[in-house]
């Protein structure tokens, strides 16, 4: 027992200073080191946008804690789009995740209007962590060292860092000759996110709010006397900021999603009187309907029990039971997302999907593009990444005589690999 009680000795620290904390996520920027198009923080890595992957990853560590994203007034529009496919516990059953706040002309002025923001939302708040939109790779060894840091109560800042390894040399003011080497023994990378004492920091940025040449928020505590503790980062918790990094964050992102999981969906409806049916989400004319207790969409059922099986997660009966009413007439599409969202929220992502639709009549090459751009959206996947196609049983069966539709689906994702 005593042994189980110093394991978990660090967890217990970070969850009481993480539940006196708040996130300031700075994504203000305009990233023009990145390329052309998009501010960085909205251009997408493996599906998602870059601020998607930040706030799912800060969320995963740091579940107790505010998060107030700070953004560009011109960029609601990508914000809410970002954020619409969030994990679900972040996205609905998480109330940590504020209102985003404008940001100013530099990071410094950015970082300030979020702390005004925490004093609004939280006058009780203790401590704050200041991290960078473009870094989603932080992980739950660097969240536990800044809540170990701050924990001691002996610095009001803590900063991750990682050590110099290469060879550092002073070129001439050209930069075309060698003059001579920097000692790198005392040198170190500095990270986000930074940890520090609210009310420090925020008397701090007061103090300095009309000056913009601090590089990050440990600078501007410096600036007031106060020392800066350094903590261990990690190799992988990039800044993505240059063409090439997203390159390797897609690799990265990859290789953390390297538990591909397929799973296996099969449904069947039986036709009744109508004048039209839904099949993978849309509507077609025809001389039958389909029963069901919701709009038996043959089609996106089949989909949902492959999601779910994929992550052995039960059958879309579980989730949505026929005997609740609720669900009677309901849009397949919600059982669907729903589905996605069990997915998203372990941090997996779809991969593939294909379904396949046995049945004499309707005819379904006419609706088959639009059927796979409405699975698309539901998913919020790239339309590559679906396929709807037909067979017919050759009049056997009772597909054959025309009594009803099947369906079979299945679907490919990738999951992070210390998930079960």
């Amino acid at each position: 027992m005593q042994e189980a009680e110093q394991n978990n000795y660090p967890q217990q620290i970070a969850a009481d200073i993480l539940g006196k904390s708040a996130f300031v996520v700075v994504a203000a920027g305009r990233g023009g080191r990145a390329g052309q198009g998009l501010p960085k923080q909205y251009r997408t890595v493996s599906g998602k946008m870059l601020l998607t992957h930040t706030l799912n990853a800060i969320q995963r560590h740091s579940k107790d804690a505010i998060i107030i994203p700070v953004i560009h007034p011109n960029d609601v529009d990508l914000y809410e789009k970002a954020t619409e496919n969030l994990s679900e516990s972040l996205s609905e059953n998480f109330s940590g995740l504020a209102s985003p706040v404008f940001g100013g002309t530099e990071r410094q002025e950015s970082v300030f209007l979020g702390l005004q923001a925490i004093k609004t939302i939280n006058s009780d708040c203790q401590y704050v962590f200041v991290h960078d939109a473009a870094r989603p790779f932080v992980t739950a060894d660097i969240i536990l060292s800044l809540c170990d840091g701050l924990s001691t109560g002996k610095t009001k800042g803590v900063i991750p860092t990682i050590a110099v390894v290469d060879t550092l040399v002073r070129s001439d003011q050209g930069a075309n000759i060698l003059m001579d080497n920097v000692p790198r023994e005392q040198l170190h990378q500095v990270q986000t996110p930074q940890a520090f004492d609210f009310k420090t920091l925020y008397a701090a940025h007061t103090t300095h709010q009309h000056r913009m040449d601090f590089t990050d928020d440990a600078s501007v505590l410096r600036a007031e006397g106060f020392e800066v503790s350094l903590c261990r980062g990690s190799i992988h918790n990039i800044k993505i900021t240059t063409p090439q990094d997203f390159i390797q964050a897609e690799m990265m992102m990859m290789q953390q999603l390297g538990d591909i999981r397929t799973g296996q969906g099969y449904d069947v409806h039986r036709f009744k009187n109508g004048d039209h049916l839904w099949l993978c989400g849309i509507k077609i004319d025809h001389d039958k309907a389909l029963r069901g207790h919701s709009d038996a969409d043959v089609g996106l059922h089949a989909l949902t029990d492959a999601l779910l099986s994929s992550i052995s997660d039960g059958d879309i009966g579980s989730h949505f039971p026929p005997s609740d009413k609720q669900w009677r007439g309901a849009s397949s599409a919600v059982f669907l997302s729903h589905a996605a969202k069990r997915i998203n929220d372990i941090g997996g992502m779809i991969a593939h999907v294909a379904v396949t639709l046995i049945c004499e009549a309707p005819k379904i090459a006419t609706y088959s593009l639009k059927m796979r751009q409405r699975i698309a959206d539901i998913l919020q996947i790239d339309i590559k990444r679906v396929s709807v196609q037909a067979t017919t049983t050759e009049k056997l069966g009772f597909t054959g005589r025309g009594e009803g539709i099947a369906a079979s689906a299945t679907a490919t994702v990738r999951l992070p690999w210390d998930r079960t």
